[in-house]
């Protein structure tokens, strides 16, 4: 019996399908092993937003390299569709897998050999037309569940779609499904992931168009027994409708608790970006939340040091983040990548600027964070208790997003706790 071990860089999305190939392989034969042990085939599936997430892949092939010399190594992931010949090169790789053949990882691992000249499997992105389900469970106590993949928008900044494809979704017939199937192992909490989550909805069923919508999926989601909580991961301003936050706040089953990427707080830069908002929409959709759910988490996607942004963009977007109700930031530092528009925009911010923007917002993300948790001090919420022990200690998250710690207690895990913040 064959070992394989597996290795996730990047979003939600890719660990719910990383989660589901290994379910695949093991059905196959195939036994898992942790990524830090020998293994006879090492699967790195990639992500390539940023110019780190490239240089990370091939620092983790050479420590394979150097573990299990003789072992099989597969790169599948937006690295390997983007860029799937540079990667054929780097020494120890033995197949590249492009986004049409990551869910065929099995019938290709059977005719691979080391050494393989026949590396690449990767079609052009316009071809990949299909959508496959996926989700994480057993890999951490929140389950990650994918229900849309691709992006039909062109963000100047952006490779994703060149990686990922045209928007396309499940069905809400298929996403219940997986849900149920879910609520039968246990599964007390189900991030729902997309690229594009918003935009669900568009696909085909036996070559007919399917037009659902997110509302439908929430609405029909709250419905299903077995599942405690929902949580919506990351979902585009302009996606965000008034319905959907609406049944948010009076839903018993979805978490007050919203991801909505910003990217900048300067209308200037949001344009040169090509994002389909300006920061007035933006606050009008933090104003609707914080007026129906005064408690609700909201944390913010930014990107610093983007072409063009000056010191007056920046404190644009410092002041509009300062200003604003939301309660974390996720930083990145803007990295050129190629085949994209804003690679070719003037003028280019210094990468020592970039870092010092980051710094200063990843510090006042902490400051937000720790005021929307004192705010609740003194509460009792429920707590649900992940499983992972570090150090003797245990980890859990409120309804609301607050990350609570103790001591580990194992019968709390994967358990509900009424807890007193």
């Amino acid at each position: 019996m064959k070992t394989v071990a597996f290795h996730t860089l990047g979003c939600k999305l890719n660990y719910s399908e990383t989660s589901t190939l290994s379910r695949m392989l093991e059905t196959d034969g195939f036994v898992k092993k942790d990524f830090e042990e020998e293994a006879d085939v090492y699967v790195i599936n990639t992500c390539s937003v940023t110019e780190n997430a490239d240089k990370e892949c091939r620092q983790i092939v050479r420590r394979i390299q150097r573990r299990a010399p003789e072992a099989m190594v597969v790169i599948t992931g937006c690295y390997a569709q983007l860029k799937p010949k540079e990667i054929a090169e780097i020494e120890g790789v033995d197949l590249v897998l492009g986004a049409a053949e990551k869910f065929n990882l099995a019938r290709h691992l059977q005719d691979l050999t080391k050494g393989n000249q026949d590396k690449v499997h990767a079609c052009e992105i316009e071809e990949v037309s299909g959508f496959h389900s996926s989700y994480s469970i057993n890999d951490r106590t929140r389950t990650f569940l994918k229900v849309q993949d691709g992006c039909d928008y062109n963000c100047s900044f952006c490779t994703i779609p060149l990686a990922r494809g045209h928007s396309r979704s499940d069905s809400i017939t298929g996403v219940l499904a997986n849900v149920q199937e879910l609520a039968r192992t246990g599964t007390k909490e189900i991030v729902l992931t997309g690229i594009n989550l918003g935009d669900f909805g568009k696909g085909t069923d036996g070559g007919k168009k399917r037009e659902e919508s997110f509302y439908e999926l929430v609405q029909a989601l709250d419905e299903v027994d077995g599942i405690e909580r929902f949580r919506i991961s990351s979902i585009e301003p302009n996606l965000l409708t008034d319905e959907v936050i609406e049944f948010v706040a009076q839903s018993k089953k979805f978490m007050p608790h919203f991801h909505i990427p910003l990217q900048s707080g300067s209308n200037t830069i949001l344009g040169a970006m090509r994002r389909r908002y300006r920061r007035e929409l933006y606050a009008d959709r933090v104003a609707k939340i914080k007026t129906l759910m005064p408690h609700c988490c909201i944390g913010v996607d930014v990107i610093v040091g983007f072409p063009g942004e000056g010191e007056t963009e920046f404190k644009e977007t410092f002041d509009f983040l300062h200003d604003i109700d939301v309660s974390y930031l996720h930083v990145f530092t803007y990295s050129e990548r190629a085949n994209t528009l804003a690679i070719d925009m003037k003028p280019v911010v210094p990468v020592h600027i970039r870092q010092e923007r980051n710094k200063v917002l990843r510090n006042l993300s902490y400051q937000k964070m720790q005021y929307f948790s004192s705010l609740h001090t003194g509460q009792t919420r429920k707590v649900l208790f992940e499983s992972a022990e570090k150090n003797g200690m245990m980890d859990g998250y409120t309804d609301n997003y607050i990350k609570v710690q103790t001591h580990f207690r194992n019968e709390w895990v994967n358990q509900l706790i009424d807890w007193k913040l």
